[in-house]
């Protein structure tokens, strides 16, 4: 285990890069996407050596829906097939795994896989290891925003006892802490509609790396940048 101080709780990723990188080699985009499969897995592995307790990955997006057909149904059939082959490598490390995002707008067929992998490794104590398909941070508040909506609409609950611990407590991370760090791949430098929410006060890093070519050590390059920095909170540091 690498010697790192100050690890952040909770590191969130937008794994970015993919296609761009698979198109420098001369390759298809899924190619890319293969590759960025197999690097999740090792993360996996070296976030939790290094004592990271939660990472939240942005596998799919609410506007991912546009890209072309057959790369949307690359996309979709890579991660059936991970979520699927991923239950006995998470139960070997003690992961539990668990989706966020609208799950209504996916087949059946991934539902189901999801279903049975959030059953399987639910009761694992390791790091929690969150996959964000067909998600959206707007869509996320909204649909937490409805949520609280209905219960003032049916007389459950007034106008003025809405707080923002409700709102929290109805988005699909209620059970997580918020992000420490997010890191974004590929020298792209914003969050695109991830985890809109629970950012407010996370550190950002971004690397010029494409995702395919990320691995222990950029992990912990960018570990290291976080327990580096002086937190600020309403003025107080931390």
């Amino acid at each position: 285990m690498d010697n790192v101080s100050n690890v952040p709780q909770h590191v969130a990723i937008i794994l970015d890069g993919n296609g761009r990188w698979a198109k420098a080699k001369g390759m298809p985009r899924s190619y890319g996407h293969v590759q960025g499969g197999k690097v999740l897995e090792d993360i996996l592995v070296d976030a939790d050596d290094i004592g990271i307790r939660y990472l939240t990955v942005y596998a799919f997006s609410t506007e991912n829906w546009n890209r072309p057909a057959d790369e949307i149904s690359a996309l979709m059939g890579l991660l059936k097939n991970y979520l699927k082959t991923s239950i006995k490598k998470c139960m070997k490390n003690n992961v539990r795994c668990r989706v966020i995002g609208d799950k209504s707008g996916l087949s059946e067929e991934l539902q189901e896989a999801i279903a049975k992998m959030e059953e399987a490794t639910a009761g694992n104590t390791g790091l929690t290891f969150t996959i964000a398909i067909n998600y959206g941070g707007r869509d996320e508040i909204t649909r937490a925003v409805k949520k609280v909506a209905a219960k003032v609409e049916s007389g459950e609950l007034k106008a003025s006892e809405i707080t923002e611990k409700m709102i929290a407590d109805n988005l699909d991370t209620f059970d997580m802490p918020d992000p420490d760090l997010l890191i974004r791949t590929c020298n792209e430098q914003r969050i695109s509609n991830y985890l809109l929410w629970q950012c407010a006060y996370t550190e950002f890093y971004f690397t010029p790396v494409a995702w395919p070519d990320f691995n222990r050590e950029e992990l912990l390059k960018a570990v290291e940048a976080y327990g580096n920095r002086t937190r600020k909170f309403g003025g107080l540091k931390t």
